[in-house]
């Protein structure tokens, strides 16, 4: 059981505990990412909310450093969506161009990238009720 160090009443309506832990609440509250870090992670998650764009990203991952020509058939996209699709996750760091004449290859811009999206993976994998289902 946890020791509360000061206890404050709440509205009835706000929350169905009667009494805030405002020892824990401040110390969890030191431990959040700042308000630019969870802006820069929201447009991170949603520039990855795109099936479009989660389907080049799974075609780098597998597939490594290709064109967009590459991308956009591999992905049965047009050329147009898929490089503009490339131009949004590159403003995001999420691919890296390399320019080899007027050719651009696009890859993964870090091994984080691949580690999201494993994780991703093997999140949606579980099946309700699984032992790690809360």
């Amino acid at each position: 059981m946890s020791n509360r160090s000061t206890v404050v009443p709440l509205d009835q309506d706000a929350c169905q505990a009667q009494a805030v832990d405002a020892g824990r609440v401040s110390s969890v509250r030191r431990f959040l990412p700042s308000d630019e870090a969870v802006q820069d992670l929201a447009q991170v998650f949603g520039l990855l909310a795109d099936p479009g764009r989660l389907r080049l990203l799974a075609t780098l991952l597998e597939g490594g450093e290709m064109c967009v020509c590459d991308l956009a058939a591999a992905t049965g996209q047009s050329m147009s969506a898929a490089s503009h699709a490339l131009r949004l996750l590159r403003a995001h760091r999420v691919v890296k161009v390399r320019r080899s004449g007027r050719m651009a290859y696009y890859s993964l811009a870090d091994s984080h990238v691949r580690m999201l999206f494993d994780l991703a993976i093997t999140h949606i994998g579980h099946g309700e009720g699984g032992p790690d289902d809360v």
